[in-house]
């Protein structure tokens, strides 16, 4: 994703999030954000779009084999989890800092 100025997310890595489209899809499960990749747009979901990876053997894995591991999915197909709900968030300064606010119950998503 080129563009001239970085985009902002409301979603960072350790957020509780649900997946809303998709093969993983349970908009009453949360689940832990591993990384985000901002220049991609994406972000890697603990236990979702597991890919299997067929590794040849190296020094450091002897054996090689299959290895499961989660693949990016696109940062759209989620939204934060605000404790109780799925939930859109706005921003707010309270002070000299901005704070994530969910639209939906108003509470301030740490």
């Amino acid at each position: 994703m080129k563009t001239r100025f970085k985009p902002k997310y409301n979603i960072r890595k350790g957020d509780q999030v649900v997946v809303i489209t998709g093969d993983d899809k349970d908009l009453k499960k949360p689940r832990l954000v591993k990384e985000v990749l901002v220049e991609e747009g994406k972000v890697i979901v603990e236990g979702v779009n597991i890919i299997t990876k067929h590794t040849k053997p190296s020094a450091q894995n002897t054996k090689g084999g299959i290895v499961k591991k989660e693949a990016p999915i696109n940062i759209s197909n989620v939204m934060l989890w605000d404790g109780k709900q799925a939930t859109k968030v706005k921003r707010e300064k309270q002070g000299e800092t901005k704070v994530r606010v969910s639209k939906k119950s108003g509470e301030v998503i740490k």
